[in-house]
């Protein structure tokens, strides 16, 4: 079951990157943070402040995995069930948000911080990933909610959960750092499907707060092990 949440919270990363309010966003984003041009970008050196921005959110998440192992992981059996159930609504409800079956007025409310002029350094691009953590909007925050309460369900687990979601979020920033340019284009050729995304993802989600709800993960992994064997 390990296995199968480490790579839900992975995907869940991928997802948060790629959802329609932070994806048309990031290149430009990251050319404005280490000081360059998207038509002639520094490569090495959008690189290297993608680097320290991922650094930045990754250490936040790191940091409330830890928070929840210490503070949960230590509670009884019952106690855990009870979080699993607790885990597996929101997560639900997260996804039904999604889908546009239900209105979430907190995540309605996007929290953003203002960018002026600042001198620009691997500090700031690691203080910019980090306000990014905590920052979130809303499409990002109902994904990563559910990354939240999967983690609280499974306490115990909260910072490879949390790391692992961190590393599906992240490998695409420093891919971005990298290829700029041909990102851009990709980017623009891909905004016709981002409006089903949403929805997709909902259904997915929603999958997942089933399955964390009725404690069923471990059946998915003993299913994909079977498989295995069966392709052997």
């Amino acid at each position: 079951m390990v296995e199968v949440t480490l790579i839900a919270a992975f995907i869940a990363g991928l997802f948060s990157f790629l959802s329609p309010c932070v994806l048309p966003l990031i290149p430009g984003f990251l050319a404005y943070l280490s000081g360059t041009s998207l038509k002639d970008p520094n490569r090495v050196k959008m690189f290297l402040n993608s680097v320290f921005f991922v650094l930045g959110f990754a250490s936040v998440f790191a940091l409330l995995g830890v928070l929840f192992n210490t503070l949960l992981s230590t509670v009884s059996f019952t106690v855990q069930e009870w979080l699993s159930r607790i885990g597996g609504v929101i997560i639900i409800l997260f996804g039904l948000y999604l889908v546009g079956l239900l209105k979430l007025p907190f995540l309605e409310r996007e929290h953003k911080f203002s960018v002026k002029k600042f001198s620009i350094s691997y500090v700031t691009s690691f203080v910019f990933g980090a306000a990014f953590a905590v920052g979130w909007t809303p499409c990002v925050g109902a994904i990563l909610g559910s990354v939240f309460a999967l983690a609280i369900s499974q306490p115990g687990q909260s910072f490879f959960l949390l790391l692992a979601y961190s590393l599906g979020l992240g490998l695409p920033f420093l891919l971005v750092g990298l290829f700029a340019t041909q990102a851009l284009a990709l980017i623009n050729r891909s905004q016709k499907f981002l409006k089903y995304f949403n929805i997709v993802v909902g259904i997915l989600i929603i999958l997942l707060g089933i399955l964390v709800f009725t404690q069923t993960l471990g059946f998915v992994a003993n299913f994909g092990f079977v498989n295995a064997l069966l392709l052997k």
